[in-house]
């Protein structure tokens, strides 16, 4: 049986949306976009707030000059407790120090290496092994520095213990490499190759090509990276944790133990009363550390504005 459709669709109109409602759909999806952005930009309120709200007991009974500028970290002392962190602060700052100058030649070589030297085959190798360590658990990098390199550093500068702040700055080093060469090798790559062309045009080799050209245009994204590769090591915990006898000392010697901010929280705030000087002295840690890498993110920021160029 034959049916004819064009009968009976005679009369019939084509269906379309009303202007009002395509823009009603349409205007689904950007809605949904900034709900999602307006839940990720009060997450960081909130975290700000509730690291400030828990802080200000802290600094109204100890004080703010005494808890930044004092030398000592003693809070369960029977005679008088002691909130200073300067120890702290100087603990941090010290392994990520040591760890950024172990970490920026290496990276940044290693970046180098693998965007304009290595063969292709030899880049598809070693780049997805850089990589990989990012992805390793902190805690096996402190396995590592508990186990293993405390030994080699007490052996090799005759030490009675390696569990110094040396120990700590080089596994930071090793865990800030793959985030330093993952973005470095990102901003040279996104370099215009006529930029180069022109370079070699002139009769620039290619070490003075990557120097004077390449570098220069890539400025922007490789500080950034490095920036943040040291806020990853100012906010490390676990591998710091593990590496380094954690002794609050106001020092900037690298053979001798020190105690960082993110490893005080780890420590102390399992073992305090909630509601104690105390227990609101370590938030009040937690936010020094918050307001530190909020102006390191800016500055990083900062830089990549600064420096960055725009390429058609």
């Amino acid at each position: 049986m034959n049916i004819d459709l064009s009968n009976m669709t005679k009369g019939l109109r084509p269906f379309r949306a009303r202007p009002g409602a395509r823009r009603e759909l349409e205007g689904l999806p950007r809605a949904l976009l900034l709900i999602i952005t307006l839940i990720s930009a009060s997450t960081l309120l909130m975290v700000a707030g509730f690291l400030i709200f828990n802080s200000v007991p802290a600094f109204r009974s100890i004080g703010l000059a005494e808890m930044l500028l004092g030398t000592s970290w003693d809070p369960t002392s029977h005679i008088r407790a002691a909130f200073g962190m300067l120890p702290l602060l100087a603990g941090t700052f010290l392994v990520s120090i040591l760890a950024s100058l172990i970490a920026i030649p290496v990276g940044i070589g290693c970046t180098i290496y693998l965007a304009e030297i290595a063969h292709p085959r030899v880049r598809a190798f070693l780049k997805p092994a850089i990589e990989l360590l990012a992805g390793i658990p902190s805690v096996v990098y402190g396995l590592f520095a508990l186990l293993i390199l405390q030994d080699w550093l007490a052996g090799i500068f005759g030490l009675s213990s390696g569990y110094v702040a040396l120990n700590g700055g080089i596994i930071l080093a090793v865990m800030m490499v793959p985030i330093m060469v993952t973005l470095s090798e990102d901003a040279i790559a996104s370099v215009p190759r006529e930029l180069r062309e022109a370079a070699y045009a002139l009769g620039a080799t290619r070490w003075e090509t990557m120097r004077s050209v390449v570098l220069p245009a890539a400025l922007s994204g490789i500080v950034a990276a490095i920036i943040l590769s040291i806020m990853r090591a100012v906010g490390e915990t676990m591998a710091v944790l593990m590496a380094v006898s954690q002794t609050p000392l106001l020092t900037l010697d690298p053979f001798s133990g020190v105690q960082t901010m993110t490893a005080t929280i780890a420590i102390e705030m399992g073992e305090t009363a909630v509601g104690s000087i105390h227990y609101s002295a370590l938030f009040a840690v937690g936010t020094v550390l918050f307001i530190i890498t909020l102006i390191m993110n800016t500055i990083a920021d900062l830089v990549m504005r600064r420096f960055s160029e725009a390429y058609q």
